[in-house]
């Protein structure tokens, strides 16, 4: 294809090693949808990262066909997204192995993630956790990925991408798209509900709001959502002395579209107790229909299966045209079939 009329690649993935929950759909994958007629996109279920940590294997397909129903719900249609499972494009381990090869030891070491998950897995410190950004790069340069969205914690995979790119490229020549970190306009900062200053996380269930939780559920975190300790009690934005009003009040602008001016006079002289549950009711009211579309599609088995196995199809074309390069390029001998 002619490179002025090709459209630039844009590729992401998200483990399935957990529910999607609200940081992940304001900050992520409710823009994710807009981008496809802009962007030739890619989104796969990263399976084969999961496995770095140990898994119960029937809850790893749930929720891998989980997050491909609440993929789709969130508007990522997949006439218009190319959507799949990592595991189901072999290409991605394959690439994986080789880039390993081309990866240095000490780049890897350097990793924070490598440290801050080898801290978490002490028991568990496998050959998979310390090789898994050369993997990331194959999921990458596989595509010829012209943009990879990332938030701050991915940066750094990002770059070690580039630079695996670049030393291929200079060893063979020109095989791999040098990928750009693509930083998003606009996606709203989600902070824990439980700690407004760490990001929300599955790993904090009590702070954090599923994509698929029960109303009654999202509203009873809310009423719990930690504010602040002053006496003022005014809904006011201010991140650094009122965090957790400032959390909410974000939340309740991302959902709503109103500014923080907007929302500061809706509840002047209302107090928590009444702007708690306005955030909460409010999230619960964006979330039922995703979650009412996903709970549908999750019914429907074979659509989801024709999914991504069209997905599947259409990536493996892609990936099997890079693959067959850098085979040829590093000498290994071409499949007879």
């Amino acid at each position: 294809m002619d490179n002025e009329i090709r459209k630039k690649v844009m590729l992401s993935g998200i483990q399935p090693s957990g529910d999607l929950h609200l940081g992940n759909y304001l900050g992520a994958v409710k823009n994710w949808g807009e981008r496809a007629d802009e962007f030739d996109c890619y989104y796969f279920m990263a399976d084969l990262h999961t496995l770095t940590v140990r898994q119960n294997p029937a809850e790893l397909r749930r929720r891998t066909l989980e997050q491909l129903a609440q993929y789709i719900a969130c508007g990522l249609e997949p006439e218009k997204n190319t959507l799949f499972v990592q595991s189901h494009v072999h290409e991605h381990a394959e690439l994986g192995w080789i880039l390993n090869c081309y990866t240095m030891f000490g780049e890897l070491s350097r990793m924070t993630q490598f440290k801050d998950k080898s801290a978490k897995n002490a028991d568990n410190i496998n050959g998979g956790l310390f090789t898994y950004p050369s993997l990331m790069a194959a999921d990458i340069l596989l595509y010829q990925a012209d943009f990879v969205p990332v938030g701050e914690d991915q940066r750094q995979h990002c770059e070690l991408t580039r630079d695996v790119a670049i030393r291929f490229n200079n060893i063979y020549g020109d095989v791999f798209r040098v990928p750009e970190p693509y930083i998003p306009k606009a996606g709203a900062r989600v902070m824990g509900l439980g700690n407004p200053v760490s990001k929300m996380s599955k790993s904090d269930p009590n702070g954090c709001v599923f994509l698929m939780e029960k109303p009654e559920d999202i509203a009873r975190k809310f009423k719990r959502a930690v504010t602040d300790s002053d006496t003022e009690h005014c809904v006011r934005y201010d991140r650094e002395a009122k965090p957790g009003v400032a959390n909410l009040m974000n939340i309740y602008s991302a959902v709503t579209g109103k500014t923080f001016e907007e929302i500061e006079k809706e509840f002047d002289g209302c107090g928590y107790g009444v702007f708690k549950p306005a955030v909460g009711d409010a999230v619960i009211e964006t979330l039922r229909p995703i979650r009412e579309e996903a709970s549908r599609l999750l019914a429907d088995k074979a659509y989801l299966q024709q999914v991504y196995t069209d997905g599947a199809e259409k990536a493996s074309h892609i990936a099997r045209k890079t693959l067959r390069k850098v085979y040829k390029k590093v000498g290994l001998v071409e499949k007879p079939f």
